[in-house]
């Protein structure tokens, strides 16, 4: 797990980031109104750069196409815990 800051992260680190970034600088807008409850976040701690989905492999991905090597933390809007996804995603492959 390498972001672009060439630091590593181990699962405790990229929760407590995920969360703190949560907090600090996605929350308001994320839950602004309701209408993200229930839906999924997943959070790049390294860029603060996030996506919201209906399902958590949607939100992962979104975030992926945009930052392919982003270290996520994934959580549900307005609950108090969901879960916490470290590293990658293997990487889909390419039809041709």
């Amino acid at each position: 797990m390498q972001g672009m800051s060439g630091r590593s992260h181990d699962r405790d680190e990229i929760a407590r980031r995920g969360k703190e970034i949560y907090e600090k600088v996605i929350r308001e807008e994320v839950e602004a109104g309701d209408a993200n409850e229930g839906r999924f976040v997943a959070v790049d701690v390294e860029s603060a750069d996030y996506e919201v989905a209906d399902d958590a492999l949607g939100a992962g991905a979104g975030l992926r196409r945009r930052r392919p090597d982003a270290e996520i933390y994934l959580m549900r809007v307005g609950r108090p815990v969901a879960f916490r996804l470290g590293g990658r995603f293997p990487a889909k492959p390419t039809r041709a």
